[in-house]
């Protein structure tokens, strides 16, 4: 059990040396108010004179305190290693393998190192000083000595002092592999202690918590700290020990720690008898060893499992940074073909990284061809953009200065051409989106695919401008296609097709049809004869079939009105004078005759009927086209496109030339890798091997 914290301290020196932070690893941070005792409990526990002291803020950078105990055999064979004369010493980790068997030269370094960083302004900072003590006669542990809870600024320092230094505070005692040691002056309220109420904050339940009273021996007379000892007044889980520091003039007349102890033991026996043997200095480090290795215990599961992730993350970083480049040639030949592979794959929906967020690639392609673009044709109203009278003019167009018994198929051509016509916009956004997505599919193979890439902007760039050249290419080929596609079907109009025949058909079936409830809902009284049109003696006495009545009814009719047209519009040109037809004003919008009404529809129903047929052609060739003269034809020749653009050996260094940083980041996964997490695995090995766990 005892080699678990030597233990930890290896680990620590692991991530140290990387300056790495990203294990929290079991510790012992000490929280306090200012000049509540903390250096001195400290300096207590190392059993030298080593922290900085003053007034204010004195502490202005965590200091991570490792304790090491040497046996009197390692300490020699130490000794002799390093060049070491003495039996304790220190090492600082900004000053790499300096040693330091001064503890006065220690403290000095502690300020200096604190300055450089920090300022002389009593400024504090979140970066840690490390430093290592070695001695015989210290337990091992690792502490982290805070700065002091202040409440006012002072000098020079920020404003927000007290938010910074609790910030700094509370980063460190929420690590859960923590032990918080919250000291407090027994001369002060233990109910308003600073120290724990930030513990408690972080650790509500107090599992983690040892509360250290300091001062015993300067409460007011006739008063002792028997039930704060006790647990009367605030309860602490891992116990409340009381320790006697040294005044500021047994500092100033250098009384050493270890006599401090002595008399501090003398203290406890005739102020607290029945308690000595639970507090002092002595009985607080070995509590304090006890509670770091049964937490170290604790957490050593977790830290493995923590440590072979982090270590299977950096492998897959390191693999994407990829080896130095060697062979060139055969470097350039691989990145290449990886790309144009794993674009083919992307657009075949067979890639590696599937996108989970939105459609991609083949998938958005499909989205296009079936919904984007399926939904747009269906949209399009077969009618649209035309009214009845553009259907009733187009008809008398066609028919020229001969009134026409039949509707002429004329008017119908030209009708539905104008309606075909509109689905070629639709038709050319179709092939805009998929070219859009072909273009977006070069930057997601860059950044989930191909990873490599990123090692080579150049390269990067050269392909995505060979891809981009290569699809602009086929744009205006594709569009052509396209553009014939609906052009032949504008060519010839085919009547004969057999969903159209079968439609008129249909539709011929419906006229009938309504021709004969007409006739069955006509009065008895009319002739059925009549009914139809007349007959024989209809025709012959002018009726409506025959073109003399026409004339006569109508010479009839003008003899018979003709005093009342001349009155009723002043504008008809008098006997004798020329008259102009185009004076004649037309009536915009009239009711339709029965006949004008039933050809109007007829010709609605034609177009409409062939409309869909080639829009359904439309919907089904266009993709088709695209497929062929975009996708395909791009899947097909993109990787020779891309050897014959870059494969050249006069580009070959300048393609691969890595960007600024990425050596770096390499050489920093490998340091991490390589550094710190084997090692840290072989520690964890390690201590399944002596059987610690």
């Amino acid at each position: 059990m005892e080699a678990l914290i030597p233990v930890i301290n290896k680990l620590q020196d692991v991530f140290n040396t990387v300056g790495a932070d990203i294990i929290q690893l079991p510790q012992i941070a000490v929280v306090g108010t200012q000049s509540s005792g903390k250096s001195s409990v400290l300096e207590a526990l190392v059993g030298r004179d080593l922290l900085p002291r003053g007034t204010g803020v004195v502490t202005r950078r965590p200091l991570i305190l490792q304790l090491v105990h040497v046996d009197p055999e390692d300490r020699r064979k130490t000794s002799e290693e390093n060049g070491v004369d003495g039996e304790e010493w220190g090492k600082f980790l900004h000053t790499k393998s300096k040693i330091y068997t001064d503890f006065d030269e220690i403290r000095l370094e502690i300020e200096a190192e604190t300055e450089r960083v920090s300022g002389n302004n009593k400024g504090i900072t979140d970066e840690p000083i490390h430093l290592k003590i070695f001695s015989p006669h210290v337990v091992n542990l690792t502490l982290v000595d805070l700065p002091g809870i202040t409440k006012v600024p002072v000098g020079d320092q920020p404003k927000d002092i007290e938010v910074q230094i609790k910030d700094l505070i509370v980063k460190h005692i929420s690590n859960p592999n923590s032990i918080i040691l919250a000291v407090t002056a027994a001369n002060t309220d233990m109910a308003t202690s600073e120290a724990l109420k930030v513990a408690r904050e972080v650790d509500p339940d107090g599992r983690r918590t040892l509360a250290v009273v300091t001062k015993l021996d300067l409460m007011d007379a006739g008063t002792d700290a028997m039930d704060v000892l006790m647990g009367r007044v605030i309860p602490v889980k891992l116990g409340l020990i009381g320790v006697v520091n040294r005044s500021q003039l047994d500092i100033n007349n250098k009384k050493s720690v270890a006599d401090a102890i002595r008399d501090e033991y003398a203290f406890l026996q005739k102020r607290y008898p029945s308690l000595a043997n639970r507090n002092g200095t002595k009985y607080l480090a070995r509590t304090l060893n006890r509670l770091l290795m049964h937490h170290i215990r604790d957490c050593l599961p977790e830290l493995k499992t923590r440590i072979n992730v982090l270590a299977a993350q950096y492998q897959s970083l390191l693999s994407s940074y990829g080896e130095p480049v060697e062979d060139q040639s055969s470097t350039l030949l691989q990145l290449i073909t990886k790309f144009a592979a794993e674009y083919c794959h992307t657009i075949e929906g067979t890639a590696k990284y599937i996108e989970t967020t939105e459609l991609c690639g083949g998938a958005r392609i499909c989205y296009i061809f079936h919904e984007t673009f399926g939904r747009t044709l269906e949209s399009v109203d077969p009618l649209g953009g035309l009214t009845t009278i553009d259907v009733l003019t187009a008809i008398r167009n066609a028919t020229g200065p001969r009134p026409a018994l039949f509707v002429p198929e004329v008017s119908f051509e030209l009708l539905v051409k104008r309606q075909v016509k509109r689905l070629e916009d639709p038709s050319l956004r179709c092939v805009e989106l998929v070219h859009e997505e072909m273009q977006r599919i070069i930057q997601h193979c860059s950044n989930y695919s191909t990873q490599e890439l990123l090692r080579f902007p150049k390269l990067h760039d050269a392909i995505v401008e060979v891809v981009t050249s290569l699809l602009r290419k086929r744009l205006p080929v594709t569009n052509e296609m396209v553009h014939n596609l609906v052009a032949i079907e504008l060519a010839y109009i085919n009547t004969k097709h057999p969903d159209f025949a079968d439609a008129c058909g249909l539709m011929n079936n419906n006229i009938e049809e309504q021709r004969r409830n007409r006739m069955r809902e006509l009065p008895s009284s009319v002739p059925r004869e009549k009914a139809a049109g007349g007959g024989p003696q209809g025709d012959q006495d002018g009726g409506t079939g025959n073109w003399r009545g026409m004339l006569k009814k109508g010479d009839e009719g003008m003899g018979g009105d003709r005093s009342m047209l001349q009155t009723s519009n002043p504008a008809s040109p008098q006997r004798g004078h020329a008259v102009n037809l185009l004076d004649v004003p037309v009536p915009v919008s009239r009711k339709l005759s029965s006949r004008e009404q039933r050809d109007c529809e007829v010709i609605e129903r034609l177009i409409k009927s062939y409309f869909l047929i080639v829009r359904k052609n439309i919907q089904d060739s266009v993709p088709k086209a695209v497929m062929h003269f975009l996708v395909n034809h791009v899947k097909d020749s993109l990787q020779s496109e891309l050897v014959g653009q870059l494969y050249k050996a006069g580009l070959l260094d300048d393609l691969l030339t890595e960007s600024e940083d990425m050596a770096q980041r390499r050489n920093e996964a490998a340091d991490m890798l390589k550094g710190a997490l084997q090692k840290a695995s072989q520690v964890i090995a390690e201590i399944r091997e002596t059987h610690l766990w």
